[in-house]
């Protein structure tokens, strides 16, 4: 398993699209929680995206789930970066491989 930093930009002028599907949005991030494949997320703190560390098998299995976003599908996204990430000290450090 592989822990992934996903970072998404929000598009411009999304916030009211973004307002009306969070609750979709969190339902699906908690079922991953759940199954442990998120490990964590959150907004950052200028609404101009989000922060998603993901653990799973390889980015093609993480480029699939990213795209059932229901964030994604309403087209609130307008950027995502993924980047293969190694915790090493932390309460996440124990998910590195």
């Amino acid at each position: 398993m592989t822990v992934f930093a996903v970072e998404y930009v929000y598009a411009a002028e999304s916030t009211a699209a973004r307002d009306e599907h969070r609750p979709a949005h969190r339902d699906w991030l908690g079922g991953l929680a759940e199954g442990g494949q998120l490990l964590t997320s959150g907004p950052y703190g200028d609404g101009a995206g989000a922060l998603l560390i993901f653990k799973v098998q390889d980015e093609p299995q993480l480029n699939e789930l990213l795209k059932q976003d229901p964030f994604a599908t309403a087209g609130t996204i307008a950027g995502i970066r993924t980047t293969e990430w190694t915790p090493v000290i932390g309460l996440l450090a124990p998910h590195a491989s």
